[in-house]
């Protein structure tokens, strides 16, 4: 049963070997991988081709003109072969064994969309700290996969495993969402009446990113196309999407604190909350300060970005 894998690239040079050659190792053996570039200008496209040469039967690289992961996504469910369609990510590390088990947990459970936990890794200091802050309910919330290893129906799965039928069904990724187009397919599929099961026997490593910036702004984007999915599948709408706004309208509104004191009583609390999360855990002291900067950076940029996404047109 041809199993079909998607990874959208773009200046991936330092990762995509690695990923290429878990591809040819992973069971089972009857898949196709489609790398789709976005016109990469590092050595990307010319280890995409030197793997395409080597093995023409198993792998195709597609241009991805517009650049976008949805659109990505899309051109390569158009061109796939395969009754299942598998998505993957070129900065995730999975074990030999993944596609096996999407296989096997999508026909027990006979869901539209199957995976499971992210295992957040970092690199360095802040790397690490990062890392524990997004596996962290402080840090995420409720997002179940980055803080839960578990088995059961949910709203949404981290890159995912489809039946390729599901596409016939549901649609295609929303390509006006550079990002969050995953939620939003997976928002939509439920409220068709699919499903999205994840399970503890699947599992990935993915390296976040190193820096303050870097994660600013990934999470500020996060933020900004969140409004956008919301109003498209209005049942999708949790609390934790919310409450980083309202944390920073809360800090915009900290003035009003010399004329009621009591208003910083908030403040304090976020501060206890940001100091125990950071401490309690077995990061290296360096590790630990790192993270008090961290916890903070993903709610205001992630908040930033909602309230803007709300004006945004």
């Amino acid at each position: 049963m041809l199993i079909s894998v998607i990874c959208p690239l773009y200046n991936e040079e330092k990762h995509l070997e690695k990923l290429i050659l878990f591809f040819l190792h992973s069971k089972p053996n009857d898949k196709e991988l489609l790398l789709v570039d976005g016109l990469s200008t590092d050595g990307t496209r010319e280890i995409c081709k030197k793997y395409q040469l080597q093995f023409p039967d198993k792998i195709r690289l597609l241009d991805n003109r517009k650049k976008y992961v949805p659109t990505a996504v899309n051109l390569a469910i158009k061109e796939a072969k395969g009754q299942y369609i598998a998505r993957i990510d070129a900065h995730t590390l999975y074990p030999l064994n993944y596609f096996e088990r999407c296989l096997e947990e999508s026909q027990l459970h006979n869901a539209t969309n199957v995976g499971g936990a992210i295992i957040s890794r970092g690199e360095g200091t802040m790397g690490k700290a990062i890392a524990h802050a997004m596996s962290c309910q402080f840090g995420v919330g409720d997002s179940g996969f980055r803080t839960v290893i578990k088995d059961g129906y949910v709203d949404t799965v981290p890159f995912g495993f489809w039946r390729r039928s599901a596409f016939d069904e549901f649609g295609l990724f929303d390509e006006q969402l550079v990002r969050n187009q995953d939620d939003e397919f997976n928002s939509r599929t439920k409220s068709l009446g699919g499903t999205i099961y994840q399970s503890s026997k699947i599992s990935s490593e993915y390296y976040v990113r190193n820096s303050i910036s870097k994660l600013f702004s990934q999470y500020f984007q996060y933020g900004l196309y969140k409004p956008l999915v919301l109003k498209k599948v209005k049942s999708a709408l949790r609390i934790r999407h919310l409450v980083p706004m309202f944390f920073v309208l809360y800090v915009v509104s900290l003035p009003l604190a010399f004329i009621f004191p009591v208003y910083l009583v908030p403040l304090l609390l976020y501060l206890v909350f940001d100091f125990y999360f950071s401490f309690n855990n077995r990061l290296t002291f360096a590790q630990k300060m790192s993270a008090m900067l961290v916890f903070p950076a993903l709610h205001l940029s992630y908040g930033m970005g909602f309230l803007y996404g709300l004006f945004k047109k």
